[in-house]
């Protein structure tokens, strides 16, 4: 069900579409082709102001913030966030809004959602933008813990992606868990945004996007408790939508090793590595991002 326009607060005029029991914020721009942005864990639709305006002026375009990102309703204290219900509600805003096949341009957390969505709900997906999935299970496998079996061929056959998954979960995943555990949520957000970010990207966020970060703390703490669902290179070998890889030339080194592997495995993509920009690529290089985003649609 689609409700009517109702303010929320920084967010300016916002419509909400309700699914699966969940209302969930947007904002809508432009006609033509549907495209629909979806973002990753250190944020909400605000994420994608840069885009509204350029995308907006030659297709429909569709900002919202995913379940429990603000300024939806929040998530029950200590409950985990796991992506399928992510994905499932992505498939529910596409057919309420009638946006059926989309377009999606997903960062980060959001990217993997919508490759996931490709690969079960094809029929609602025209093509995908994927700014930096974080595939570790193409690493680590299945489950919590990975089994050795499965590194061993993962080094065997992407020694270099292998390598820098392993190096993000002694640096960045192991702290952040800890952290966590110690009950240090503010020091575990920290930890997760230089490991992701990297620490001259974290250095240069301006203090309103620090804030927007920090009101995205109790999710993004529910995604790390919930982990990442399973895909193997078979799975992502049989996506059929187009797809444009874009990945920062500052990232840190497992997102561009993970990039440079998903760009290998997927039938029909192509990558774009963007100049000066880090795991937030669409904040960090807005002109270069919307220019490929519409050249790559227009096709």
């Amino acid at each position: 069900m689609v409700g009517i326009q109702a303010p929320g607060s920084g967010f300016g005029t916002l419509r909400h579409v309700t699914v699966d029991g969940a209302s969930l914020a947007y904002r809508e721009v432009g006609t033509g082709e549907p495209v629909v942005l979806v973002h990753g864990g250190l944020g909400d639709l605000r994420t994608w102001a840069a885009q509204l305006g350029p995308l907006g002026a030659r297709c429909r375009v569709v900002a919202y913030s995913r379940r429990f990102a603000r300024p939806n309703a929040p998530l029950p204290a200590g409950a985990p966030d796991p992506m399928p219900v992510h994905v499932t509600d992505l498939v529910a805003l596409l057919r309420a809004l009638d946006a059926s096949p989309a377009h999606l341009v997903g960062n980060s957390w959001g990217a993997y959602v919508c490759l996931l969505t490709a690969l079960q709900h094809p029929d609602v997906v025209r093509s995908l933008v994927l700014e930096e999935p974080p595939l570790l299970p193409l690493v680590l496998g299945p489950g919590a813990r990975p089994r050795p079996a499965d590194l061993a061929r993962a080094l065997r056959r992407r020694p270099r992606a292998t390598l820098a998954v392993l190096g993000f979960g002694l640096r960045t995943s192991a702290p952040v868990a800890w952290a966590y555990r110690r009950g240090d949520p503010e020091r575990a957000l920290e930890l997760f945004a230089r490991g992701v970010l990297g620490r001259r990207a974290l250095a240069a966020m301006t203090p309103e996007r620090r804030q927007q970060m920090r009101e995205s703390a109790d999710t993004l703490q529910a995604e790390f408790r919930a982990g990442f669902p399973p895909v193997t290179e078979a799975e992502l070998r049989t996506v059929r939508a187009p797809a444009l890889l874009l990945t920062g030339e500052r990232s840190p080194a497992v997102n561009r090793a993970l990039g440079d592997w998903l760009a290998d495995l997927l039938p029909s993509a192509e990558q774009v590595v963007v100049p000066g920009a880090s795991h937030l690529v669409h904040e960090d290089a807005p002109a270069v991002v919307n220019d490929a985003v519409l050249r790559f649609v227009g096709r």
